[in-house]
C-alpha cells in the first residue's frame, strides 16, 4: 500500500448514510482525489491515509483509502478555516473567528481541555459551552473507537460502519460477543468475526462462538445449493469448520431457533429466512395452481386455427401441454434435446396472443433469453431485467435482503396475464421466490425446462422438486422429432441421459470421439481443432468454439487448459498489449467471460465514426466477449460482447476471467456453435453423467469428444449426483394435504 498525506481541501460528494466520501487533498503544490468511508471529515483537517490508487471510468484516478488518521490543523489560519467549516456543531464563520483571535493557536486545546473559557467569547453562553464540549468530546470518541478497531485489523470502512451500526456499545459488544457483528451487519461473515474474536481473548468455547459456527456451517451449505442439513451433517460439518468437538451441540441449536435464527423441522435445520422463503414458494405455487379454467371447445377451436396458421407440426403431447396451458394456472413443460419444447412455447404464444392476454417471456441469463427471443420471435427478458433489479451500488449483495432490491414485488406487481419462464432448472429457491412475490392472483405461469440438466448454482432444486411433487401439471415430452433425428448430438444427449452407451466409433457429421489417453496428445488435439479443423469444417471463427472442462483444476481442468490455449491461440506478441490483474493475464484478442451479474456496467454500440447507436447498462454471468483494446495510460481494458462495447477499469476487471475453457456449470442456459470436451479420469463426484449430458446440449452444430474412452464410459455411468438437501417437494406436499 502507498501512503500520502496533505491537507483536506474540498469535499466533493459525502453520503450521511454510508459515510463513503469522495474529496480533495493538497500537499506542496499537488492535489489529489481521495475515496473513502468516513465517519466524519472536514476540509482543513490533515488526513495521513494508506490505499492503493484506481482509474474511475468517469471520474479519472482515485486514491482509495484503506487505513486512516485524522489531524486538526496547527496553525491559527488552519484552525479558523476548521471551525467555520462547520466542524464543530453550533459554531459558524463569526464565532469561529472570535474563538481564535482570543486563543489563537492555543483554540483547539482549550476547546477541549478547557471548554467553560468558551464562555468569554461574545455569543456563548455557559450552556452553548458544554454543548461545544459534548460535540467535541463525541467526535473524539468515534475517532478513538475507529482507531481501535483499525488497531485490530478492521479494515476503515468496516469500521466506520461497525461504528455507525453499534456507536457505544463497540467496547461491550468486543469483550463479550464480537459474533454479534456478523448477525447484525451484511457483508460481515464468521471467519473475519471469528479473527476479531481471536485478537480481543473470546475463548474458542464461547457459546457465541459455536453459535455463529453453527449458522456460518449452515449459510455455506447454501452457497453449495442446499435449502438445510440434517441434524448429523450440520454437526460433522460445523465441527470441521470450528476446529473442535462439539458435546452440546443440540443445546446450542435449540438456543438458535430460541432466537428466531435457525428452524427445526424434524432432523431437518434450516436458516429461518430460508425455511419460510421455501414454504412461501410452495404455499404461493398452490395458490397459483388452483385457478383453473374449464376447457372449451373455443379454446380447442382456437387451438386448431393457430396450428394450422402457423403450420406447427404438434404430436399428441405437445398437443395437451398447449390444452393445459390455456386452462392451468401453472403448468410445467420438460424435455430433453430435440424433444419440441420451443415449438410448444410458440403454440402457447401465439394463443394467448390470440385470446388478448399481456405475456411476458423470460430466462434466468442473458444469453437463454437471447435464444428464446430469437426461437419464438417474441421478446425474451433476463427474470432480474423483469423485476427490475437495482443492485447496491458499493456495496455486496447479501441474500438475505435479495428481494429488497427487486422494484417489482406485491406492492408493484408484474403486468403480465401470462408468465413463461424458460431454462428452469437454473433458478434457485431465491429467485423462485422473488419472482412469485411479483406475480399477481390470477397469473398464467408456465415452466419449461430440462429436468436433468444441472441444478442451479444457487440453493434449491426448483424445477426437480415442483415436478417430484405431483401437485402441479406436468407435462414430459419425450418423442425426438425427425429433424432432430438427424443430428447425433442429439440422439447421443438422450442415450447419455438413459445410460446407454453411444457408439464412439461411428463416423458422425456431428459427434466425434478422439482417442487420446495422454494429456499431451489431448491438449495438441484440442489446439489443431480449434485452430484449424473446426473453423474450417463449420465455416465459424474460433470463438464460437468452447472448451469446457468438468472441473477448475487438475492438469486438465479449466485453469490449465486457458494457460495453454491463451499461449496456441493467442500468443504472446511484442505488439499485443497484456496486463496481469487478480491474477490473470489478460492480451490484447482473448476471449473473456464476466462471471457476476453487473447491472450498472454502462455498454454501447458503436455506429459510423464509432458514434453509439444505442447505450444501455448490464452484462451479466456467462456473457463471452473479445478484449479489443488494454490501455495502460488509461488503466482500462475494453471488451466487445457480440456488438457491445465495455469499457472495464482495471479496477473493475475482477469479474472477468479468459473463456477459452470454462467449466460445464458456466455453460447453463448457453449455447455454442461446437463443443470441445476432454475426457480423462478425475474427481468421481464431478465426473457424473448429468455433467456430460449438460456438455453435449450446449453444442449446436458439433461435438468432439477428446482422450480415454473408458473415462467416458464411467461418466455415463456414474449417476451419482452430489445429495441437494431441498424441502420444496415435501412443502408442497404437505400443503396439499392440508387444502
Amino acid at each position: 500500500m502507498e501512503e500520502l498525506e496533505g491537507k483536506i481541501s474540498h469535499i466533493i460528494f459525502r453520503s450521511e448514510e454510508s459515510g463513503y466520501t469522495v474529496f480533495s487533498v493538497e500537499n506542496e503544490g499537488e492535489e489529489w482525489t481521495f475515496v473513502g468511508s468516513f465517519s466524519h471529515i472536514v476540509v482543513s483537517e490533515r488526513i495521513k491515509a494508506k490505499g492503493r490508487w484506481k482509474e474511475h471510468s468517469v471520474y479519472g484516478r482515485q486514491f482509495v483509502v484503506e487505513e486512516s488518521r485524522l489531524f486538526p490543523p496547527d496553525t491559527a489560519f488552519g484552525m479558523e478555516e476548521y471551525l467555520a467549516s462547520g466542524a464543530v456543531k453550533g459554531i459558524g464563520k463569526a464565532i469561529a473567528k472570535r474563538i481564535v483571535k482570543k486563543f489563537k493557536e492555543d483554540s483547539l486545546r482549550i476547546m477541549e481541555e478547557e471548554p467553560e473559557r468558551l464562555a468569554e467569547i461574545k455569543g456563548i453562553s455557559e450552556q452553548k459551552a458544554r454543548d461545544i464540549a459534548a460535540e467535541l468530546s463525541g467526535k473524539k470518541d468515534r475517532q478513538d473507537a475507529i482507531l481501535f478497531l483499525q488497531g485490530i485489523g478492521i479494515s476503515l470502512n468496516l469500521s466506520y460502519k461497525i461504528y455507525r451500526h453499534f456507536q457505544g456499545e463497540i467496547y461491550t459488544i468486543l469483550r463479550e460477543n464480537p459474533y454479534r457483528i456478523a448477525e447484525e451487519l451484511e457483508g460481515v461473515g464468521f471467519k473475519k468475526c471469528d479473527s476479531i474474536a481471536k485478537r480481543v481473548g473470546i475463548e474458542v468455547h464461547s457459546p457465541f462462538r459455536i453459535q455463529a459456527g453453527i449458522s456460518y456451517t449452515l449459510l455455506e451449505a447454501e452457497l453449495m445449493g442446499h435449502c438445510y442439513l440434517p441434524l448429523s451433517v450440520l454437526k460433522a460439518e460445523a465441527e470441521r469448520i470450528l476446529e473442535m468437538a462439539l458435546p452440546d451441540f443440540q443445546t446450542a441449536v435449540v438456543d438458535l431457533q430460541l432466537k428466531g435464527r435457525v428452524k427445526l423441522k424434524g432432523e431437518k435445520v434450516y436458516r429461518s429466512n430460508t425455511f419460510y422463503r421455501e414454504k412461501r414458494v410452495a404455499s404461493k405455487l398452490l395458490a397459483l395452481n388452483g385457478l383453473e379454467e374449464e376447457y372449451s371447445e373455443a379454446m380447442e377451436e382456437s387451438i386448431e386455427k393457430i396450428v394450422k396458421k402457423e403450420e406447427l407440426d404438434l404430436d399428441p403431447l405437445q398437443r395437451e401441454a398447449v390444452s393445459l396451458a390455456a386452462k392451468s394456472g401453472i403448468l410445467v413443460i420438460t424435455g430433453g434435446p430435440g424433444t419440441g419444447k420451443t415449438t410448444t412455447i410458440k403454440a402457447i404464444l401465439h394463443f394467448f396472443t390470440e385470446c388478448g392476454k399481456n405475456i411476458a417471456l423470460a430466462a434466468p441469463t442473458g444469453r437463454a433469453a437471447k435464444r428464446m427471443g430469437e426461437a419464438t420471435n417474441f421478446p425474451a427478458k433476463t427474470l432480474h431485467r423483469l423485476l427490475e433489479y437495482m443492485g447496491k451500488g458499493e456495496e455486496e449483495e447479501d441474500e438475505e435482503g435479495f428481494e429488497r432490491y427487486f422494484q417489482r414485488n406485491e406492492e408493484n406487481p408484474l403486468d403480465a396475464d401470462v408468465l413463461i419462464i424458460d431454462e428452469m432448472s437454473m433458478v434457485d429457491l431465491y429467485l423462485m421466490d422473488a419472482v412469485l412475490k411479483a406475480v399477481h392472483p390470477g397469473t398464467r405461469l408456465i415452466l419449461v425446462g430440462d429436468s436433468n440438466q444441472l441444478p442451479s448454482v444457487g440453493a434449491g432444486n426448483v424445477l426437480r422438486d415442483i415436478i417430484q411433487s405431483s401437485c402441479i401439471n406436468c407435462i414430459q415430452l419425450k418423442k425426438i422429432f425427425r429433424q432432430a433425428m438427424e443430428s447425433d448430438i442429439v440422439v447421443n444427449a438422450h442415450k447419455i441421459n438413459e445410460g446407454i452407451e453411444p457408439d464412439l466409433g461411428k463416423r458422425s457429421r456431428d459427434f466425434l470421439f478422439i482417442r487420446g489417453e495422454k494429456a499431451e496428445k489431448i491438449y495438441s488435439d484440442i489446439a489443431v481443432l480449434m485452430k484449424e479443423k473446426l473453423p474450417k469444417y463449420l465455416q465459424i471463427d474460433t470463438l464460437s468454439i468452447q472448451v469446457m472442462s468438468p472441473q477448475k483444476k487438475g492438469a486438465l481442468g479449466v485453469e490449465s487448459l486457458n494457460r495453454f490455449l491463451q499461449e496456441s491461440l493467442n500468443p504472446r506478441d511484442k505488439n499485443k498489449a497484456e496486463k496481469e490483474l487478480f491474477g490473470t493475464l489478460f492480451r490484447l484478442g482473448d476471449k473473456v467471460m464476466q462471471v457476476k451479474n453487473n447491472y450498472k456496467l454502462a455498454w454501447e454500440i458503436p455506429g459510423k465514426f464509432n458514434i453509439p447507436v444505442e447505450e444501455g447498462e448490464g452484462i451479466f454471468n456467462g456473457d463471452i466477449g473479445k478484449i479489443t483494446e488494454i490501455n495502460h495510460y488509461a488503466e482500462t481494458i475494453t471488451v466487445f460482447f457480440e456488438e457491445k462495447k465495455v469499457e472495464y477499469a482495471f479496477s473493475d476487471c475482477e469479474d472477468l476471467e479468459l473463456a477459452y475453457a470454462i467449466t460445464i456449470h458456466k455453460s447453463q442456459g448457453s449455447e455454442y456453435a461446437a463443443v470441445i470436451m476432454p475426457m480423462y479420469r478425475g474427481p468421481r463426484l464431478l465426473m457424473t453423467r448429468n455433467l456430460l449430458y449438460t456438455a453435449v446440449t450446449r453444442a449446436k452444430s458439433c461435438v468432439c469428444l477428446l482422450g480415454d474412452p473408458l473415462a467416458f464410459q464411467a461418466m455415463l455411468h456414474n449417476e451419482t449426483e452430489q445429495k441437494r438437501y431441498s424441502g420444496l417437494c415435501e412443502q408442497i406436499t404437505e400443503m396439499k394435504e392440508w387444502v
